[in-house]
């Protein structure tokens, strides 16, 4: 992967109390049609979520299988509600929570069930503790889409903790990727060690960083440079898995990989880290150097 720096931005002096308003429930821009959006793409990552988790279940459970059916239909009515919505309602709100906790609570149950060798799906562990994470991080933003005063959500700590999300999320693609391509792929698996060393180095940096905004400073341009180099990298992440879905869909690859819709859906999580870390960079208080 290219290792030019990318640029930071600067604009003028900002201070801790005059953050820009357009991040989802600070009170500015378009910040329902920004919950809607996220919300719509949440959704359908969880009906995923169920589809892969019945997908690699070992036919011998028909009862985990039927639950992971189960959860499957639900987003998928959920999802085709959200997709007609202009706006959430309480009730559709209500309803989503108490999906992703049903949801989540059967992923803990299946994890559970793994580390104790009482199920061996054709899943990994850690596949099954990425997705909950997942849907914790899903959980997150409904229940602050449900609260009336967010208060002090949006400082620069729980910022930058979306870009820990973000990086630790991208940094495990990369090893389910390695470990699903076959040994034969000589490139790809190349290619694709370069990036985990990439994004295990950021990983790294954006928890120091979070770490260090707990001090609570007016400004913080480091972090600006940070999360625009995280955007690059990302970005480039992003191309390497739309350019192996492109593999997969004209058989151009040998793996494991059971679906091109798996890598699809780690494509459109990595667009949803960019679009997630464009608008956490506009965030962050930075100050011109004198």
């Amino acid at each position: 992967m290219d290792q030019e720096m990318p640029k930071a931005k600067f604009w003028g002096d900002v201070g801790k109390d005059s953050l820009p308003g357009d991040w989802p429930g600070s009170g500015g821009g378009s910040t329902d049609a920004n919950l809607l959006a996220e919300i719509r793409f949440w959704t359908r990552i969880m009906r995923e979520h169920s589809m892969f988790i019945r997908e690699g279940l070992p036919c011998d459970r028909s009862d985990i299988i039927r639950r992971a059916q189960e959860f499957e239909e639900r987003f998928m009515a959920l999802e085709a509600k959200v997709n007609r919505a202009t706006t959430i309602t309480p009730n559709l709100l209500r309803a989503l929570r108490e999906a992703v906790s049903d949801l989540i609570e059967f992923k803990h149950a299946l994890l559970r069930m793994m580390i104790q060798c009482q199920l061996r799906p054709n899943l990994y562990p850690l596949l099954i503790d990425h997705i909950t994470r997942e849907a914790v991080h899903f959980l997150s933003l409904l229940e602050l889409a449900a609260q009336t005063q967010p208060g002090e959500a949006h400082h620069l700590h729980v910022l930058l903790r979306r870009v820990v999300f973000w990086m630790r999320i991208m940094k495990e693609h990369i090893e389910f990727i390695i470990h699903l391509l076959d040994p034969s792929e000589r490139s790809l698996i190349r290619q694709a060690h370069e990036a985990q060393r990439t994004f295990v180095q950021l990983l790294q940096t954006a928890m120091e960083l979070e770490s260090m905004a707990n001090a609570q400073p007016q400004f913080f341009n480091t972090a600006a440079r940070f999360v625009d180099e995280a955007i690059a990298r990302t970005t480039e992440l992003r191309d390497f898995k739309a350019a192996a879905n492109e593999l997969l869909l004209m058989c151009q690859v040998l793996s494991a990989i059971p679906s091109p819709l798996l890598a699809d859906h780690v494509r459109r999580e990595a667009d949803r880290a960019i679009i997630e870390m464009r608008e956490i960079r506009e965030q962050i208080p930075v100050r011109r150097p004198v």
